[in-house]
């Protein structure tokens, strides 16, 4: 795996760890406030790790790989979170 697979692969776990967190200790009815709140720690956790790497070749296409990754994974958790709070 290249140094910018694992760049994005990092912000990913970020968001998966983010939502276990929220399934765990989030109040009922909270989810939802708290999958936003991740996001927005996955938007600034993705631009410090690009920036860090100190690399402008690509530096979008990693950013774009690393949200759509963390928004696929909030989404997922969001919907569980929903079929959840149905039963």
């Amino acid at each position: 795996m290249s140094w910018q697979w694992k760049s994005i692969v990092v912000v990913w776990l970020f968001a998966l760890v983010c939502a276990v967190l929220t399934g765990l200790l989030s109040f009922p009815g909270q989810a939802l406030v708290w999958i936003g709140l991740s996001f927005a720690g996955c938007v600034i956790g993705t631009l410090c790790v690009q920036l860090a790497t100190g690399r402008k070749e690509g530096y979008v296409n990693r950013v774009t790989v690393s949200l759509v990754g963390a928004v696929a994974v909030l989404a997922g958790a969001t919907g569980i979170f929903a079929l959840a709070g149905l039963a």
